[in-house]
């Protein structure tokens, strides 16, 4: 097995690269020669048309098999490698696109080449002797041999086509005659100027949205001058076809019933004037003899008037949406005089999985999200799925190579029945009856030999663990016995044997070092200090449909069936110690580069990994709102996450529907939803930090030549000027225009593979300009040709640009990709694109679109909250606090942003308020001076409203009233525990620089496989458990003291016990679930814990009788006597 190196500083421009081969000897050694032949052009050597072609696909085919057989690895000061693998893991691979396919090998003496294969991977065999021989060494027989076969010695019968052919497996993909290769891969900006704003400065957005040039990588097509895709002018032509043909929109708006809506509007109203009366007669009416009562109860009702404003002033214009399939299939994928064969026009997507720990996010549960995005309905040849591994684990590598390997059954099988939903163990574990609606007679039998493949994979990706540590073992134990026999070899007979000391290495399924994270840490191979490795798990699949065949080999028939899987890459970036690698959003940005350079989807959807497919039409209803009219002025389309395995109470809120069907439904309406994290479709240059097209068109917001040029001595920059807070970036002011574009790697990096490829994911991701109506659009059929194959030398560059260092002196994390300086990167991301003057659309799906797990623990929830209420803390000490935006982003939107970042500071005022009711109690004074009229008049009407609203929101949102019941319950809960927390901890680093770590959140269940929910009844001890548990506690005396209280007084105040019980009870009412969770399984309280809980609370309100008893009385009891 031999090792290829790449010298990033070598490439040429043209494509080529000069490499190196390194033959790895028995004990690994890393040196290598490098070998150069020059063969002089002379008038007897001169090459002829044929010979050059021949060459040049003799390189591509070397150039495939290297990526398709290789495990990439490299980074900061190192050699970039191309490691060629005999294997990926213990078990064959049949599928043809699988890393490390089994195939025959040439019988030419000397030659272990794969020899020549179809699309199928079937041995293809030119003569009748069936003697093996690969496409190189048969060239060689046909162009020097005079035609003989070298294993029967006679001439080859017929002439054999090796036109569909490619040696190792590999897919041929049409490729476009007489352009170069550089020209296919990237975009050549063929534009006859520099664009430029109104100052003279470099316009960003000008140069990516007015450009235009020859097609680019992947499978776009640049308009030709004078042609469409732009909405001018330029499609007079076309006007008269266009507007005679009724013209369909993707997308509809649903609006709200006035009936519900203008009732909601006017109570919140209402409710604002009550609030505004009530604060204002509670301040003019003190309570005299408890003025320090009455002072903090103020104050925390004035906070509590002012965060309830905040949250629903952004509820003001909810809308729904909708989006239409049938007309996106009518315009995408039906044959028209643009595309006359019907394939699919649709842009490309690149879909991130992130994970980072296998201990804590199970392998099994990351493997089958990654066979339900596999398996998802949209083009085969247009998606492609990267595996981010932060923790360079081999176990996750194994893990995706066993899900690439067991797709090859399971894609197939869903496309062949429809299953829904596409992940394995969700759909083996369904409770509803898997055979309705199936009318195909061999559904049973398929079914039924799926599960038992599925059951074994299940058992294999269980059994890695083991397996990677027996077999590491024993290639330990070999090296061990190797270095003693070198030792013993090398001594004196004199001398002691010493301990032999290796390295306790983690060892892949093809016997050689993995060069990620090892078991036992060493050094380079820790989680915090190793190399980058790329691994294409599939390669790209071919243009058109491949069907499977009835072998043996596969359990099902696929004889009808498209066997083709999309593009699957396994990445974990470079990390080295004393770099800041930014965690999730470190991960996602080394995605986007990675991506960027292999297949350069100009759309990008991030999941996390416990968060599957659960709807394989979801891609395309959110490319729906993409690819309509205005999507180009989308920055992304949110999805609302949905949970399995949440207890039916769903006692901690875990569904969270308050905010995924209330709130986010409500800033639809504005200016779009916030983004959360997972399940949000991304326009890739949106990520870029570029501003939205034909900013000058809209209310609101300003073009870039507006936000560069009013600012002449600041310098200009991908993102809105607002952001200009860094002094060290430097403006693109030069005259020169090459000069203009060689300072982008400012912003992007050093990678001219890199931006060449941003023009044309931009190009790639604009809408059909199928209307006249239709602005910044393209010509349809511009995306129907088919990917060129990735080669060994993009992979390469793909390595360079994951490394630890790529990003310094950049814009990466400040501006472009997700942002760092929080550990909610999540909101600060869809901050910046909304600051920018970008919308964003939320995409609700008949079907949920996709679903996760959910921490349903009492301390896992806490700790969860506490991990988003610290980032909204550090969110409002940031320049991301929504009092410092731009006005391109509308009044209403800011207010939610601001709310994000206020929220966690009402805990301050809900604990003390809290508290109120006890304080109450044992003081014997309450919050007002007596219980009169007005003071209940007005409380009775904000709990009217209150209640209301509710109503009505239920009813537009589609909620039910338990869920907005447990949502204001853990309002409470989460608000004296972690968000209090959060506060704190969010001071101490501005104030103290103290960082903030946080665990991953376990994704795995309780040890009790009876019961499905046994973690909800496990108690894990945590001191956020703390406050709540005292406030608990602190009424419950308090009711007891109170209630003794009146009963001995000669005078009781029974409206002032009645208002402190009242306050107290809506305050253990709320904390009913937490108290609950306390308690553990249901049943299994002990009855002693009751008795004991009674007793202590009587006895210490005896004691508080006793030690301070009533006035006028000097015995215990006063003046009370039993009858």
């Amino acid at each position: 097995m031999g090792t290829r190196f790449f010298n990033r500083d070598n490439i040429e421009s043209n494509g080529t690269s000069p490499f190196r081969y390194d033959i790895d000897s028995e004990i690994g050694s890393g040196e290598y020669a490098t070998y150069t032949v020059h063969i002089p052009v002379t008038p007897d050597n001169q090459p002829s048309p044929m010979a050059i072609q021949l060459e040049r696909r003799a390189s591509q085919r070397v150039e495939q098999q290297y990526t398709a057989n290789s495990i990439f690895t490299g980074g900061h000061n190192c050699v970039t490698r191309a490691h060629v693998m005999d294997k990926v893991i213990e078990t064959d691979s049949s599928h043809p696109q699988m890393a490390g396919a089994k195939g025959s090998v040439c019988a030419i003496q000397g030659c272990d080449a794969k020899i020549m294969s179809d699309e199928r991977g079937e041995d293809l065999l030119p003569c009748e002797c069936d003697f093996k021989i690969c496409r190189d060494c048969h060239y060689d027989a046909v162009r020097t041999g005079d035609g003989i076969c070298p294993g029967c010695k006679e001439p080859y019968k017929g002439e054999f086509d090796l036109a569909g052919v490619d040696d190792g497996g590999v897919l041929t993909l049409s490729s476009p005659v007489g352009v170069s290769k550089m020209e296919r891969r990237l975009s050549l900006l063929k534009s006859s100027s520099s664009p430029r704003s109104k100052t003279g400065e470099f316009d960003h957005n000008g140069w990516l949205f007015e450009t235009k040039g020859t097609y680019g990588y992947g499978n776009a097509i640049w308009p030709k001058e004078g042609a469409g895709g732009n909405g001018g002018n330029d499609n007079v032509g076309e006007s008269s076809q266009l507007l005679s043909k009724q013209w369909r929109p993707l997308t509809r708006k649903l609006s709200i019933k006035a009936a519900i809506l203008s009732p909601y509007r006017l109570l919140v109203l209402v409710r604002m004037v009550v609030l505004g009366l009530f604060l204002a007669w509670r301040i003019r009416n003190p309570n005299e003899d408890a003025m320090w009562l009455w002072g903090m109860s103020v104050v925390c009702e004035v906070w509590f008037a002012f965060s309830w404003l905040l949250d629903q002033l952004p509820k003001l214009c909810p809308i729904n949406r909708y989006a239409d399939l049938n007309v996106l299939k009518e315009k995408f994928e039906t044959p028209n005089p643009r595309n006359p064969t019907g394939k699919s026009d649709l842009p490309g997507l690149d879909m991130f999985v992130s994970t980072a720990d296998p201990e804590k996010e199970p392998p099994l549960v990351t493997a089958n999200t990654i066979l339900s995005i596999l398996a998802a309905d949209y083009p085969v040849e247009k998606l492609s799925c990267y595996v981010s591994d932060d923790g360079g684990a081999l176990l996750t590598f194994e893990a995706m190579a066993e899900a690439a390997s067991f797709a090859n059954l399971w894609v197939p099988f869903c496309r062949k029945h429809d299953i829904e939903p596409r992940n394995p163990e969700s759909y083996f574990n369904l409770k509803r009856d898997p055979y309705k609606n199936k009318v195909r007679p061999d559904f049973v039998k398929d079914r039924r030999r799926v599960k038992r493949e599925y059951d074994e994979y299940k058992v294999r990706i269980n059994g890695l663990p083991d397996s990677i540590r027996r077999r590491s073992d024993a290639y330990n134990a070999r090296e061990e016995m190797k270095a003693l026999k070198l030792q013993r070899q090398n001594k004196n007979e004199d001398e002691p044997l010493e301990n032999v000391k290796v390295p306790k290495a983690t060892w892949m399924a093809d016997g050689t070092h993995w060069p990620g994270t090892w078991v036992v840490s060493g050094p380079e191979h820790s989680k915090g200090d190793h190399a980058g490795i790329i691994q294409v798990m599939l390669k790209p699949p071919s243009g058109e449909p491949l069907n499977g065949t009835s072998i043996d080999a596969i359990p099902i028939d696929l004889t009808e069936v498209d066997i083709r899987l999309p593009l699957l890459v396994y990445v974990s970036r470079e990390k080295r110690l004393g770099y800041d690698h930014n965690k999730k959003a470190g991960a996602m940005n080394a995605l986007v580069r990675a991506s960027a350079i292999m297949s350069n989807g100009p759309f990008i959807l991030n999941l996390d990994c416990d968060h599957y497919i659960y709807n394989s039409q979801a891609l395309r209803e959110g490319m729906c709102f993409m690819m309509d009219r205005g999507g180009d002025r989308l920055c992304y389309v949110q999805f609302p996450q949905r949970f399995e395995g949440i207890d039916p109470s769903d006692r901690y809120a875990n569904h969270n529907t308050v905010f995924f069907d209330v709130n986010m439904r409500a800033l639809d309406g504005i200016q779009g939803p916030m983004y959360v994290g997972t399940g949000c479709l991304f326009r890739r240059t949106a990520l870029y930090g570029f501003d939205p097209p034909r900013s000058t068109e809209h209310h609101g917001c300003c073009s870039s030549s507006c936000c560069f040029g009013k600012r002449k001595k600041k310098p200009a920059s991908v993102a809105h000027a607002s952001e200009e807070e860094d002094s060290s970036s430097q403006g693109l002011r030069e005259t020169d225009d090459e000069l203009s574009l060689a300072l982008l790697p400012r912003s992007f990096g050093n990678s001219s593979f890199l931006i060449d490829s941003i023009p044309v994911a931009e190009f790639q991701g604009r809408p059909l300009a199928d209307h006249p109506s239709v602005k910044n659009g393209r010509q349809p059929g511009a995306l129907t040709m088919a990917r060129e194959p990735l080669d060994a030398a993009t992979v390469a560059e793909a390595i360079s640009v994951i490394s630890c260092w790529y990003e310094d002196k950049t814009e990466w994390g400040r501006r472009v990709g997700w942002i760092y300086g929080s550990v909610t990167e999540d909101v600060v991301t869809g901050y910046r694109m909304h600051n920018r003057g970008w919308r964003s659309v939320y995409c609700v799906t008949k079907r949920d679109a996709f679903r996760g797990t959910a921490p349903i623990n009492l301390t896992d929830r806490l700790h969860q909250v506490l991990r988003w209420a610290t980032g909204s803390v550090e969110i409002f000490f940031s320049r991301n606090n929504a009092l410092l935006s731009s006005h391109r982003m509308k009044l209403l939107q800011k207010i939610a942003y601001l709310n994000v970042g206020i929220y966690p500071f009402t805990s301050i005022f809900l604990i003390v308020y809290c508290f109120l009711p006890a304080l109450s109690l044992f003081s014997g004074e309450f919050i007002v001076q007596s219980l009169n009229v007005a003071f209940l008049t007005y409380l009775l009407g904000i709990t009217i409203t209150l209640c209301l609203l509710a109503v009505l929101e239920i009813k537009w949102s589609g909620i039910e009233l338990e869920e907005w019941w447990r949502n204001e319950q853990f309002w409470l809960i989460g608000g004296t525990s972690a968000h209090l927390a959060a506060v704190l901890q969010g001071l101490l680093k501005v104030i103290a620089g103290i960082e903030i770590s946080f665990t991953l959140t376990s994704k795995s269940a309780g040890d009790d496989l009876e019961d499905e929910f046994a973690d909800l009844y496990l108690i894990r001890w945590t001191s956020l458990m703390i406050p709540p548990i005292t406030i608990m506690i602190t009424n419950l005396i308090g009711v007891a003291v109170g209630v003794s209280r009146t009963i001995y007084s000669e005078i009781p105040q029974w409206s002032r016990l009645l208002g402190g019980v009242f306050f107290s009870f809506w305050v253990l009412v709320h904390l009913y679930p937490f108290a609950k969770g306390l308690m553990g399984r249901r049943g299994r309280t002990p009855t002693i814990v009751f008795v004991w809980s009674g007793l202590i609370a009587i006895t210490i309100s005896l004691l508080w009788v006793a030690i301070n008893p009533p006035s006028g009385s000097s015995e215990i009891g006063g003046s009370f006597q039993f009858p």
